[in-house]
């Protein structure tokens, strides 16, 4: 039998206690690291485009997740539009980055957002998969005092980018059971030209070591599914292995070597990136790079490696 979600454990009234105290700091918005400070409670926004409900692009059960995620019936996948981050190479640019069109809907009230979490429980996913949550984490927590009350009892991935403020991170302690930030770039000069946040290094290493302190390495069941834990993803980019050495090298030394690692390499030149912008990052990394970047893991002692190839033709995920 599989242990019940942290959520469920919480004292009777905390959850929703939490939850209207993060929803409250909308008024002078600080969710995550750009310290926007706009009154999104009254619709207004700024970084992250979303105002006082959150922007749901799709929801579905994903097949093309890691297989402790995924399982046999699927990841309950609800992603989130609009991001805190402007990744030039997004392969989801027209949703991650798209301004909202003047008159459109301004988003999914606590009662829709629920009933999407509830939706996929019923379809048998073995969680409930946030992905781009980072600038919606009131948002999420007020659905799920509703979808709490009406049976929602799967455990909670939340599938950052890493460009977390660490008061979010608080209110999501006891909450989530299974982290999973992918930690893109290490020196803040590629995070300024590729991610236009130069401080992005430091606030990933920092919300990613929070994250580790809050849940551990990660823990998977005698099915093969993830219970709770850390798993970190990190896309490979060509012509940047300093960055991957660099990044693998803290993960090793500050969280240890039985930490969970995804080395992906579906990257492929998307976004803005084209033969005359961002040129050095317009094309493949090679399978020498690959193969290279797996030696780094290895020789540090990291052998916890989510060694699958792509994810699923045409699944959505970050850039």
């Amino acid at each position: 039998m599989r242990p019940e979600p942290s959520y469920l454990a919480l004292p009777a009234g905390a959850l929703r206690d939490r939850a209207a105290r993060a929803v409250a700091a909308l008024a002078d918005c600080r969710a995550c690291p750009r310290d926007c400070r706009v009154d999104r409670l009254a619709d207004r926004w700024s970084a992250c485009k979303t105002g006082r409900y959150a922007v749901v692009s799709s929801h579905f059960a994903h097949m093309g997740e890691e297989d402790c995620l995924r399982g046999w019936n699927g990841s309950g996948t609800i992603f989130f539009a609009h991001c805190n981050l402007r990744c030039v190479f997004c392969q989801n640019f027209d949703i991650s980055q798209a301004v909202p069109a003047a008159g459109a809907p301004s988003g999914e009230s606590p009662e829709s957002l629920a009933q999407m979490m509830l939706a996929l429980q019923s379809q048998g996913c073995h969680n409930i998969n946030l992905v781009t949550p980072e600038h919606v984490v009131p948002q999420i927590l007020e659905a799920l005092t509703v979808a709490v009350d009406r049976g929602l009892q799967i455990p909670l991935v939340y599938n950052t980018g890493a460009y977390d403020a660490l008061e979010s991170l608080e209110w999501l302690d006891g909450i989530v059971d299974v982290f999973m930030p992918d930690f893109k770039f290490w020196s803040n000069a590629r995070s300024r030209t590729y991610l236009k946040a130069e401080d992005y290094p430091q606030c990933a290493r920092a919300a990613i070591a929070r994250m580790h302190r809050q849940v551990g390495p990660l823990v998977v069941d005698a099915d093969g599914l993830a219970t709770r834990g850390l798993l970190i993803r990190h896309l490979v980019m060509p012509g940047a292995l300093d960055e991957t050495e660099a990044i693998l090298t803290w993960i090793a030394r500050e969280l240890g070597t039985d930490t969970f690692i995804n080395l992906m390499d579906q990257y492929h030149p998307a976004g803005r990136v084209s033969a005359d912008r961002y040129e050095d990052i317009h094309r493949m990394p090679t399978t020498d790079e690959l193969e290279q970047a797996y030696t780094i893991a290895f020789d540090l002692g990291l052998t916890r490696l989510d060694t699958r190839r792509p994810l699923a033709s045409g699944a959505p995920h970050r850039g």
